[in-house]
């Protein structure tokens, strides 16, 4: 019977682990003295938010992806900004300065973010939206449910279409509770080293590799993005970019050539789906295109903003 004993409280103390780990991180509280912006008390939670730019002009609502905060988006906001936009950037739930309320990440739940955000800033038409990642699959499910307020639609690396995982991120999002493990351990410590073999590299935006290593001591990152793979990350998108289609939206599309998360054959999917969509390719770009290439998305989206206009 005592042969037991150990291997139990082996088995035991590594099904604490993530237990053990979150309560040791800060809750998102303990970060917001240092943010940028403001705070909107919405139906789910408090979001926060920047307005970037002059105070006229056209508005453009930048949507991050899975684990990028709102800031992923300062070196495209600049851009925009000197063509006359004004762009507003805000954190998904889960992530940044925002809180992490509990419950499936899905579609419902992230457009009911971003109309209460809307909604909150008196945002009522003629709104572009562009999405990054998962951020343009949460922009598609918008702009289909809400087409009278979209004046256009941008889709950066959009999930939606095809997305590619490895066997560990395949296998949590699959997986109850063992994947939940896998997650919370495997997961977020090799995702963490990812992203440390990226400190002193220059990017568009400043410090983005360390505010994403930040986001992992803030309770309730990890479990949200686990949710959201699980819920929307999963989501294919045709109906919804059929019905943007008959709605007669623009819809702009930009991809990265040497994207191993979305990858390109994304293009001729949304193609399919939506005759009308414009694409564009960054050459030479692989998923970190927001932050890395910013200066050719700039160029593309004044070439469109401006015969769009």
């Amino acid at each position: 019977m005592l042969g037991w004993v150990f291997p139990l409280l082996v088995i035991g103390g590594l099904a604490m682990l993530p237990w053990l780990a979150e309560s040791r991180r800060h809750s998102v509280d303990f970060f917001r003295e240092k943010a940028p912006g403001r705070f909107a008390k919405l139906s789910q939670g408090v979001t926060h938010y920047q307005w970037l730019g002059g105070v006229r002009g056209p508005v453009v609502v930048c949507i991050h992806g899975l684990t990028t905060p709102s800031p992923v988006w300062y070196a495209i906001a600049g851009g925009l900004a000197k063509l006359g936009h004004r762009v507003l950037v805000y954190d998904l739930y889960g992530r940044g300065f925002s809180d992490a309320p509990r419950g499936a990440q899905d579609a419902e739940f992230f457009t009911t973010q971003l109309a209460d955000l809307l909604d909150h800033q008196g945002l009522t038409k003629d709104v572009t939206l562009m999405g990054y990642s998962m951020g343009g699959s949460i922009a598609t499910h918008f702009a289909a449910a809400h087409p009278n307020c979209i004046r256009r639609l941008i889709l950066l690396a959009s999930g939606g279409m095809w997305l590619r995982e490895d066997k560990v991120t395949e296998l949590s999002r699959e997986t109850p509770v063992l994947g939940d493990w896998l997650h919370a351990v495997i997961g977020a410590r090799r995702d963490r080293q990812a992203l440390r073999r990226q400190l002193g590299q220059v990017f568009d935006v400043e410090k983005i590799i360390e505010l994403q290593l930040a986001e992992y001591q803030s309770q309730g990152f990890l479990r949200s993005v686990l949710s959201s793979r699980r819920n929307m990350l999963a989501d294919f998108q045709e109906d919804q970019h059929r019905t943007i289609g008959r709605a007669d939206i623009s819809v702009i599309g930009i991809w990265a050539e040497r994207d191993e998360v979305i990858p390109l054959k994304s293009l001729g999917t949304l193609t399919q789906w939506n005759r009308s969509v414009r694409q564009e390719v960054i050459p030479d770009a692989d998923h970190s295109v927001g932050f890395t290439h910013a200066t050719q998305i700039v160029k593309v989206l004044r070439d469109v903003l401006r015969e769009d206009a």
